[in-house]
């Protein structure tokens, strides 16, 4: 095993890539200073990156105080009260 087994792409497919110039040359240099090769590179930028997308988008409602509301609604109610266009202003 080299010591670059790592990050090495093992099978799959070849995929065409429409990059700016500037961002092609960068990848480039970065795996020649590695003794890389540029699949390696991008293999390993797409390691850090999420699996999978979150289910809510991202978009994450806080809990602090869930339970201090004073006109009787409850965390099931966060849907009409989100409908209702809480949080926009």
């Amino acid at each position: 095993m080299c010591r670059f087994c790592r990050w090495h792409y093992h099978g799959g497919m070849s995929v065409t890539l429409d990059l700016p110039d500037d961002v092609l040359a960068r990848l480039q240099r970065e795996a020649d200073r590695r003794g890389v090769t540029l699949g390696a590179v991008v293999a390993e930028l797409a390691a850090i990156l999420p699996t999978a997308p979150e289910p809510d988008g991202g978009k994450r409602l806080g809990f602090v105080a869930i339970g201090a509301s004073s006109d009787g609604r409850r965390a099931a109610d966060a849907d009409e009260i989100l409908a209702e266009g809480f949080g926009r202003d």
